[in-house]
This record gives structure tokens, sequence and C-alpha cells, in this order.
């Protein structure tokens, strides 16, 4: 059974992989007299994922004519959509990354005994699995989702990184799908009590369109601009691909909220060049999402020529288009 995770747990952690930096801040010499280097100078990002149609298809099972979890029948239930874990990790990973240069190119000195060490978030769940079904439902460290999520970390060798605080639903949702929404907002107001200035955690939601994950990011953009950087909603649809457009499903162009953006996208390669665009991650961990997602399909023995191919190369294109804007 996955270890009680607490909302307060995950900021008790992320502030333990930054204490190195507090003792730096304290004790070095390095920085110039008078001025000491602040223990973030950017706020981490902890992203903030549905699961169903999100992480991973729900294949559009429906039971009495109330769906299972999501609509999306382009992938079978329970497959994992290409580079989903590397988007996960690359978003995590972007703000550890631009704090340790900025540390380097002002404060290192590699006379110091003390270095900048910091830990990506690990990923926050809300999900409208019902909580009184937990015991059938709960997502387990052994799972097939907390292995992925795990083994994406250790190879960049970071232990332990994966799922962290999970946020349920209830059976009223099941009953009363309208609630869905509310109820996702609700628990992202519980899950930001563990820290309410933004100062080290920020948040990006990352939900699809077919079960109010839009009402509930774009509530998320209109009431806390200041802590969520940015929603990305997964474009499924309960049309089976025979139906599609050959060039594939339209895509709706992205929009501002309060200033914030909200992307919609078909494949994580496409979510990772938005995410490029925004500033939200590294060139190159725009293309570890790349060959992630093509590694997926070919290892899946997907053949070319499938709706799925046609989605993910569109994609892959605006991914080169937007390094090629990047490099100039």
């Amino acid at each position: 059974m996955m270890a009680c995770y607490s909302l307060l747990s995950s900021l008790a952690i992320l502030c333990c992989s930054v204490e190195s930096a507090a003792a730096f801040s304290s004790t070095s010499s390095a920085a110039p007299t008078g001025s000491t280097p602040p223990l973030l100078t950017y706020p981490l990002t902890q992203v903030v994922s549905d699961i169903d149609d999100t992480l991973k298809s729900s294949g559009g099972v429906q039971v009495a004519g109330v769906t299972l979890g999501g609509i999306d029948v382009q992938y079978e239930r329970g497959d994992f959509y290409p580079g989903v874990f590397q988007f996960m990790w690359e978003m995590s990973l972007h703000p550890v990354t631009i704090n340790q240069r900025h540390y380097d190119d002002n404060f290192y000195d590699k006379a110091s005994a003390f270095s900048l060490q910091l830990s990506p978030p690990k990923v926050a769940v809300l999900t409208a699995r019902a909580e009184e079904f937990k015991a059938a439902l709960e997502i387990k460290e052994g799972s097939k989702l907390a292995k992925a999520l795990r083994r994406t970390g250790e190879m960049s060798e970071v232990k332990d990184w994966g799922i962290g605080p999970v946020l349920y639903g209830s059976v009223s949702e099941w009953i009363i799908q309208d609630r869905k929404g509310l109820r996702k907002f609700n628990n992202f107001e519980r899950l930001i009590e563990q820290d309410p200035t933004g100062q080290i955690l920020q948040y990006v939601y990352v939900g699809d369109t077919g079960e109010l994950d839009q009402e509930a990011g774009e509530t998320m953009l209109r009431e806390y601009p200041e802590v969520v950087k940015a929603v990305f909603l997964h474009v499924v649809s309960m049309d089976p691909p025979s139906s599609y457009p050959p060039s594939g499903i339209p895509i709706p162009s992205p929009k501002l909220i309060n200033g914030r953006p909200l992307v919609f996208f078909r494949t994580y390669v496409g979510a990772a060049a938005r995410a490029t665009q925004l500033g939200l991650m590294e060139d190159d961990g725009l293309m570890r999402v790349v060959e992630e997602a093509e590694r997926s399909l070919k290892d899946g023995g997907v053949p070319k020529g499938s709706s799925k191919w046609i989605d993910l190369e569109r994609d892959i294109e605006m991914a080169y288009r937007t390094l090629e804007v990047d490099l100039s």
C-alpha cells in the first residue's frame, strides 16, 4: 500500500531537498560579504495530474451509460500515453535546472563543502476515483503507474521520484457527474495549503477534455493565477479513430485566463513543445519527450499510418519548429 502521504509531507520532503542550500546560505564564504544565496531563486514546479485519459486511457468503457473514468477510445483501456512520464519529469525538473544554473553562475565555489541539492517535487494526483472505493482503486507503490513514474526518475539517477499526494473524489461525483470539476478544484485548494505563498512551490495542472477537467483548470487559473503557472488539457474523443480527419483531430488554440496559459494538446510531444515555448521546459527536455514517445509507439508495434502516428508526427513537426526558433 502506498505510504500515507499528508499534504504537508511533500513540503517537508522538499525542505529537506534544499537543506544544503540553507546551510550554504548561513555558513559559506563563497558569497560576497553581506549577501547570501537565496534558498530558491525560482519556485519549484509540482505537476498536478488527473489519471484517466490523462496519464492512461480509460478505453471509453461505460457501465449503464456511465463512463468509467473517461471517453478515449483511441488507446486501449490502461495504456499509458506515449511520452507522458517523460513530460511530467521534464516539467518537474525545469525549475531545479534553472535554480542550479543560477547558483553555479553566482555562488558556486569549488573550494566550499556546500552545494545546492534540489529534487523535483513528486507528481500530485487529483482523481475523480471515489475515496469510498479506495480499497480497490487506491494508487499503490507497486502499481504500474507508480513504477513507471519512479523508473523515469531513476533513469536520471533520482531515486524515489514519482507519485506524491493523491486526492480522491467520492461516490457522489460518480452519480452526479457534473460535480467532478468542482471536487477537483476543491481538492486543489487542499493541496496548495502545503505552501500558500507560492514561494517554494507553484503548480502546473494536467488534465483532459473528457471529464470536466477544463472546468477545474479554468477555475484554478481564475482563482489562483499567482501559484498556477499553466493548465494543459489532453484532447480526447469518444469517436473511433476511423472517423478522424486525415490530418488528425483539430486541437483548440491556447488561450489566456488571468494572464496564465490554458493549453490543449493531442500528444505529450505537443504538450512538451508548448511547455518549451512557454519557458516551462528545457530544449533538451523536449527532445527527450520526443524520443520517449517515438520509442513507445515503436516498441508497442503500432503500425505507421495509424491515427497514433499521425497525431505524434504532427506534434513532432511542431517540436522541431519550436527548437528552430529557440536556436535561431
